[in-house]
């Protein structure tokens, strides 16, 4: 998963915070031809944050700064493509504070998509940028 940001280390300290993810690598500054040919922009260099999950090799977040970025209004919910990332929590409170004190903010209300037995717990947040996030929580 890619995220473009106006500022990858302060969206990166976001999510290193807010969810625990950890470098992967090293920020890297990418440059060149081959970089401008791979993504058509010409002239590109971008500054490249890779982070994790601790202990996990699956998918990770992939966080770009574009030195000529463009600027775009805050996602909305509905808006036609890549909608929010989703998290699967153990307790959604807790996560809500860390995500408001890491500077991201509520965009909904907590609501049980679940039964009273089998609760399912989901609210929507934006990150310190305004990405649009979902929260999940499942009792087992």
């Amino acid at each position: 998963m890619n995220i473009v940001a106006r500022d990858a280390d302060a969206l990166a300290a976001f999510y290193v915070e807010a969810f625990g993810l950890v470098f992967l690598r090293p920020p890297r500054l990418l440059s060149g031809e081959r970089v401008s040919k791979g993504n058509g922009l010409p002239s590109s260099e971008i500054r490249s944050i890779w982070l994790q999950f601790p202990g996990d090799d699956g998918p990770f977040l992939e966080i770009h700064e574009y030195s000529n970025g463009l600027e775009r209004q805050v996602p909305r919910v509905n808006e036609p493509g890549l909608g929010h990332l989703a998290f699967k929590i153990a307790d959604i409170h807790s996560a809500m504070d860390t995500i408001i004190r890491a500077g991201g903010t509520r965009l909904g209300e907590v609501t049980n998509f679940g039964s009273t037995e089998e609760p399912i717990l989901l609210v929507y947040m934006r990150d310190l940028e305004g990405n649009i996030l979902e929260l999940e929580q499942r009792r087992p």
